[in-house]
């Protein structure tokens, strides 16, 4: 039988009420805009953001930044990385492909007719958007940061971007599902706990590390449906004779935008 280590346990646990905590009471402002947003007025959207929902992940931002420099906190993530070595588990890579697993599941069921909230372009722009955000915000503070991995192989440590990624992921599985199937929209988080614990079971990253990866994963998502009206309108640019569009992308390993005009 394969035992857990306490620390371990703890992390997914804390994984687990990041969940809970997202997964409740949605934000009610952008429940539902999607289901016309070409056509909705915009006063909905400029309402006021009920606060209450951006809390938890930037709690798990804050433990994470803490843990740089708490004494207790470095304590913690070393202590995890010790019982994680002592039962030695297997090391194993699919921490690589769950990073992906909830979009890609999403993408899946619209296949087979299992429809979300959004359309096809509608989704794409938002999780685009949500992976350029998540970018935005690991990137810079892995260079700023410099904290050394667990296994010596750079100063790239803080945040996890591979766990980012699994929450951003699994928050847009989530708001994509939730008004229709709830335990559906929440069965991406399994994934997301899972690139996590590997992070660490993997020796590439402090439990600091993955927590707040977590945090800007579901904050990233959550920003990117908070901005999608905008980004709709700029995109459609239904005001104007002459069209133009931002498109996202992913190339060599980098995100980025590229603009399109026509007259």
């Amino acid at each position: 039988m394969v035992s857990i280590n306490k620390n371990l346990l703890i992390l997914i646990i804390v994984l687990s009420n990041i969940c809970r905590l997202s997964a409740q009471d949605p934000i009610q402002n952008t429940d539902n805009f999607v289901q016309d947003s070409l056509t909705r007025n915009d006063n909905h959207h400029n309402s006021k953001l009920n606060y209450r929902h951006w809390i938890p992940p930037t709690l798990f931002i804050g433990f994470g930044i803490a843990g740089l420099e708490s004494d207790a906190l470095q304590k913690l993530n070393i202590s995890t990385r010790a019982e994680i070595k002592e039962h030695q588990p297997r090391h194993i890579s699919l921490d690589n492909y769950t990073q992906y697993a909830p979009a890609a599941i999403v993408y899946g069921l619209n296949v087979a007719g299992i429809k979300g909230t959004h359309n096809l372009r509608e989704r794409t722009i938002i999780y685009a958007t949500s992976q350029l955000i998540s970018a935005a915000f690991v990137m810079p503070l892995k260079h700023i940061v410099k904290e050394e991995r667990p296994n010596g192989a750079n100063n790239l440590s803080f945040p996890s971007g591979h766990t980012a990624t699994a929450f951003s992921s699994a928050q847009f599985m989530f708001r994509e599902y939730k008004d229709s199937n709830f335990w559906l929209s929440i069965s991406g988080y399994p994934f997301a706990i899972f690139t996590g614990a590997y992070r660490t079971i993997n020796d590439k990253h402090w439990l600091g590390d993955v927590v707040a990866g977590a945090g800007i994963g579901i904050l990233s998502t959550e920003l990117a449906y908070r901005l999608y009206p905008g980004i709709n309108r700029l995109l459609s640019g239904k005001e104007k004779n002459t069209k133009t569009m931002l498109i996202p992308y992913y190339q060599n390993k980098n995100f980025g935008i590229g603009l399109v005009q026509r007259f």
